[in-house]
């Protein structure tokens, strides 16, 4: 279930009530009269099934709500209420399958800004693959891609396609691209500087890497993981079950790619630097493919089953 909290302009309200009141899969409506104070109006209330919950957004939207009033959304943990069961029951689709598109366009828009705070964790994540590539060690390959922030940006990427929107993409694109540049260019420093005190070498980047020597070896395993883990990456955005984007940070080279393109460079070897490119490259093309082919999937079914439900209820 969702809670969703409502400022509207004291003309607005009744239309906002009603719109409420006709929405399958609302419950607990409450209406405080001239409560708000900034702006100025009153406050209403209620509880959504989670499956309602896009329609309903995009009603109140379409009532200006979002400009002349508030709209804040939570979601509710735990709800000991008949009503709120009936109001689940009534809803058409799975709680788990339904789709809030203003949040997944929020909560992308917020994990796509090229911030400090992101340039730190995707160098930080680079610096220890690098580590894990010069010691090939695959402990700290696995924990380097858990560290990475990547896979925002790659969700706003799929998000903006699908929704259309230019901005997103753009703010996700400059910080995928200069993320990535920044945490290379900052590697290659870092690598320097093990160099020079005598922890990283040559002969470790050039000899057997049993562990880690897929890094540089892009193949078609490389592409139907890439698509894999970005399907289940968009799944676990879009759905109330989240759990999943940890195995799916762990499951794809990107990271550890461009830390061994940065290390490679440092020492001159160029097959590895191309490789370890490519193997970024063809990481990054597979999870925008598969996230974005993912996201019109659910759009799709999930028209549709609100069309069947509705269509259902009709008759």
């Amino acid at each position: 279930m969702l809670h969703l909290r409502l400022i509207t302009p004291s003309d607005k309200t009744d239309d906002v009530v009603r719109l409420i009141e006709k929405t399958v899969g609302t419950t607990h409506l409450v209406v405080v009269p001239g409560a708000a104070r900034n702006p100025a109006g009153d406050v209403v209330m209620c509880d959504v099934a989670r499956e309602a919950g896009d329609e309903l957004l995009t009603s109140l939207q379409e009532l200006g709500l979002d400009r002349t009033g508030s709209i804040a959304v939570e979601n509710i943990d735990l709800s000991l209420s008949k009503r709120a069961d009936k109001a689940e029951a009534e809803a058409p689709g799975e709680g788990a399958d339904a789709v809030l598109w203003e949040h997944l366009t929020d909560a992308t828009h917020e994990e796509s800004t090229l911030s400090a705070t992101y340039l730190a964790f995707i160098t930080l994540a680079t610096m220890i693959a690098a580590c894990g590539v010069v010691l090939d060690n695959a402990i700290l390959i696995v924990g380097a891609m858990a560290v990475g922030p990547e896979f925002g940006p790659l969700a706003g990427v799929c998000t903006a396609i699908v929704q259309r929107a230019p901005r997103l993409a753009l703010r996700s694109l400059i910080a995928l691209l200069v993320g990535f540049a920044v945490a290379m260019l900052l590697t290659v420093g870092f690598s320097l500087f093990m160099d020079a005190v005598g922890l990283f070498t040559k002969a470790q980047l050039e000899a057997d890497r049993p562990n880690t020597d897929f890094i540089y070896a892009p193949d078609w395993f490389s592409f139907v993981v890439a698509l894999l883990a970005g399907a289940a990456g968009t799944l676990s955005l879009t759905s109330a079950k989240s759990g999943a984007l940890v195995g799916v940070a762990i499951s794809v080279t990107t990271v550890p790619a461009a830390a061994n393109a940065a290390v490679a460079l440092v020492y001159s070897d160029t097959h590895q630097a191309v490789r370890s490119s490519e193997q970024l490259l063809l990481n990054l093309m597979g999870i925008v493919l598969a996230g974005t082919l993912t996201l019109l999937t659910q759009k799709w079914l999930w028209s549709r089953q609100r069309h069947l439900s509705k269509g259902r209820q009709g008759h």
